[in-house]
């Protein structure tokens, strides 16, 4: 039996007419709704007619008025982010860019442990005694209303750029560019924050185009887009398809240093790359304490420095990968304890490092298939981290306990909260209700949709690189995903540390292939001499190697 839900994408009674792509790349174009000549030559190229009026945004006229106001006059800004990457490449992006425009500008990264997430008084405070009059969030601040309140009456301008979703009401800033406000005109909204601080320095320079600016912007923006896991359409897919090649040539020493250390090779930069060895380095800082090693590797111009904060970054990695393991071991065990067959799982303890909880409820939830919330609990204030299936909408479910919540964001997917310690149990028995009422009765596996049933023989004559103009492959635009039956297994063992990889060798059709299953150690005794695979295809760069390989998703035996 497989240990997903199989779900062969039907083919289309109208192929799709285009003479730029074989008939396997077509249908691959057809599966993501791309049913027109002109659309798939769009997708395909994923060239700046992907590009989108940053105007549309709204709010966008009033923030270019407001920060030209403060460019003239000499004004002191702050652009205030977060901590995680892409909030680090926002506030890098936007302080350059307004720096090169002439500001004076200086970031605000508020420290994990000692601050948490988002705008907060007291660093609000001290900005304003520095003379700081205008405060330019990035990849924040939807959600910031006595904050910002408060702002007002220190004589600070608050001017919010966020992608969060807004909850029923906007604060009272004067002036929000979120695409996702319910008035938004805006045809994608799903940019990542770093996205929109790009979309308002485009809109500063609508009238003094600065390609050396753009370039260099684009960079970060390809980082954080990948980081935050954006979808990789619309415009996301044409900056991280321009961003990933100026990335393998970047002139920023630190990225250098960090892609140096990280063993990255330039010559074959992925957005996989970004997502498994780049992203986490950058991110790691954050998680554990101050982020401000990840900023200044950004836009370092010394060698000595940028060779130490990428040696710094590595090591904080290191600790994150490790918090990360004990942390998964330990609410794994508790969710075990608790019952994993419920429609949402929860656990919680006083040692969960806030940093990584968000990682560990991500692996529980792709592991388990539920919605997934983690809580570390503090003597006054609880900090929780959910994740999701697309069954369970996060944001909703926590709009729902909001009158018990001192603070929550994010997406349906993905989202955070503090709740104060004595109102856990009624938040927990609230999302719990929620759960069990719209999960309960549905088949909680994950699917697996599948491009298309073919022999591995299909992969011969360049089949490979015609379906390699759908890269970059990320959220919203996957790897193709095939579907083989009755393989012959001919040869098979367990790798990895932990002995958690199956290496297996696969023959049909007088080819034998190479193939890799990640995390299905555990299924090692179910196979047997033939079963039907379900995979992606993709290059084996170990070692030089640059062969072609499958990505074991799943199989079952063959009957």
């Amino acid at each position: 039996m497989a240990h997903t839900l199989w779900k062969l994408l039907p083919e289309s009674d109208k192929p799709l007419e285009f003479k730029g792509a074989g008939a396997l790349v077509t249908r691959l174009l057809h599966n993501r709704g791309i049913t027109t000549a002109h659309a798939a030559e769009v997708f395909l190229k994923a060239d700046s007619r992907l590009s989108i009026d940053p105007f549309s945004i709204p709010d966008m006229h009033p923030a270019v008025n407001r920060v030209y106001k403060a460019l003239l006059s000499g004004e002191k800004m702050v652009v205030y982010g977060d901590f995680d990457a892409d909030g680090i490449t926002a506030t890098a992006l936007l302080v350059q860019g307004l720096a090169a425009l002439g500001g004076d500008v200086i970031p605000y990264i508020p420290h994990r442990q000692n601050e948490g997430y988002g705008l907060k008084i007291p660093a609000l405070e001290k900005l304003r005694k520095q003379g700081i009059t205008l405060v330019i969030t990035v990849d924040t601040g939807i959600t910031a209303f006595a904050e910002i309140e408060k702002s007002h009456k220190m004589g600070l301008d608050i001017l919010v750029t966020d992608h969060h979703v807004p909850l029923d009401e906007l604060p009272s800033a004067k002036i929000i560019v979120d695409p996702k406000r319910t008035d938004s005109t805006c045809p994608f909204t799903e940019f990542a924050g770093v996205g929109v601080a790009f979309k308002l320095l485009e809109a500063l320079l609508a009238s003094n185009r600065r390609d050396d600016l753009i370039s260099n912007a684009i960079e970060l923006v390809t980082l954080g887009t990948i980081a935050d896991m954006s979808p990789l359409l619309s415009e996301n897919r044409h900056l991280v398809k321009t961003g990933l090649n100026l990335l393998s040539r970047t002139k920023r020493i630190g990225l250098n240093e960090l892609m140096n250390v990280a063993g990255v090779d330039k010559g074959h930069l992925t957005a996989e790359t970004v997502s498994f060895q780049i992203g986490p380095r950058l991110n790691s800082a954050g998680r554990l304490d101050d982020a401000g090693a990840s900023y200044q590797l950004l836009v370092t111009q010394d060698q000595a420095q940028a060779h130490a904060l990428a040696r710094e970054l590595e090591e904080k990695n290191r600790e994150r990968q490790r918090l990360v393991a004990d942390t998964y071991e330990k609410a794994r065990r508790q969710i075990l304890e608790d019952g994993a067959g419920k429609p949402i799982l929860m656990a919680s303890d006083a040692d969960y490092p806030p940093g990584v909880i968000g990682l560990v409820a991500g692996r529980l939830a792709d592991e388990f298939y539920r919605p997934v919330v983690l809580v570390q609990i503090g003597s006054d204030i609880c900090r929780g981290s959910a994740r999701s299936i697309p069954e369970f909408d996060l944001m909703s479910a926590l709009k729902t306990c909001h009158h018990l919540l001192t603070r929550y964001g994010g997406h349906a997917r993905a989202a955070g909260f503090n709740v104060p310690t004595r109102d856990l149990q009624q938040v927990q028995k609230k999302l719990r209700s929620l759960a069990e009422e719209q999960l309960t009765g549905l088949d909680l596996r994950p699917h697996i949709n599948i491009d298309a049933e073919l022999s591995l023989s299909a992969f011969a004559k360049g089949v490979f690189e015609d379906m390699r103009q759908l890269e970059p492959y990320g959220m919203g635009n996957p790897a193709p995903v095939f579907l083989s039956r009755k393989v012959e297994v001919v040869e098979q063992r367990l790798v990895g540390n932990q002995n958690d990889h199956i290496k297996l060798k696969l023959k049909q059709d007088g080819v034998v292939w190479d193939t890799m299953g990640f995390r299905l150690g555990n299924y090692m005794g179910e196979l047997s001499r033939h079963i039907d695979v379900v995979y992606s295809v993709e290059v084996d760069n170990y070692n030089g190697k640059g062969q072609l390989r499958l990505n074991l998703l799943d199989f079952a035996r063959s009957y």
